[in-house]
């Protein structure tokens, strides 16, 4: 397995607000992937294998300043998506807040992970129409295994095989954050919002389970990976 990744340099032509950050990373991405020859993946119904990062550094007073360069990951297990949208995005030059000026491919092999962390939100849904969060539901093995199923089903529909899992691939699971963590989005002038968790994850070591923890590092953990959720660390 391998994963592909673009580090993105980016002008910030506005000043972008923190909360609107990941909304505004999501719109230049899938405009990008539109204008791009990427329309198939961007109107896609189902997993689309990629997610990103927020823009680093982060600011303390939680303002990306213009006329600044920051710069966001992009992740993905497609190769020919990753150097398709390497040049869709330096393309999108007529956006009104920020130009992505540089971006420089690596490939990353699988190795064993002996941690995940959640850099953004990590976002799960409940059968009640809202959220996973531990005021909410407070179910852990529910958690784990919606993580685990997940996973499995985007490492199938990626590369066409069942992936038989003995266990759940997840070891031990610890909440970081003591109220939930969200990312916000605005359609239609209505603001969305979606509400997560920040995890540190220790994976099982069996093969199946470092396949999963791999595709967590190559596409997010969780849901709404396309608007930031769920991108990880790992060692």
């Amino acid at each position: 397995m391998k994963y592909y990744e673009l580090i993105c340099t980016a002008y910030l032509k506005a000043d972008i607000a923190f909360e609107r950050s990941f909304e505004t990373l999501s719109k230049y991405i899938s405009f990008s992937m539109a204008r791009g020859g990427l329309e198939n993946i961007h109107k896609q119904e189902g997993f689309k294998h990629y997610v990103f990062g927020g823009l680093m550094p982060i600011e303390k007073e939680k303002l990306y300043k213009k006329g600044a360069t920051y710069t966001f990951t992009i992740r993905s297990l497609d190769e020919t998506f990753i150097n398709t949208l390497s040049n869709a995005l330096r393309a999108n030059i007529d956006n009104s807040d920020l130009l992505v000026v540089h971006t420089e491919k690596k490939v990353i092999k699988q190795f064993f992970i002996s941690e995940l962390y959640s850099a953004t939100p990590v976002i799960i849904s409940t059968d009640n129409g809202k959220f996973w969060t531990l005021q909410s539901s407070g179910d852990i093995m529910q958690l784990q295994k919606q993580l685990h199923d997940n996973l499995e089903k985007k490492y199938q529909s990626f590369y066409g095989e069942t992936l038989k899992a003995p266990q759940n691939f997840i070891q031990l699971i610890e909440l970081k954050n003591r109220v939930p963590q969200n990312i916000k989005i605005y359609k239609d002038g209505n603001k969305i919002t979606f509400f997560g968790n920040k995890f540190k994850i220790i994976p099982n070591e069996d093969e199946a389970s470092q396949k999963l923890a791999f595709t967590a590092l190559a596409c997010g953990l969780g849901e709404k990976n396309s608007y930031g959720g769920g991108f990880c660390l790992g060692k």
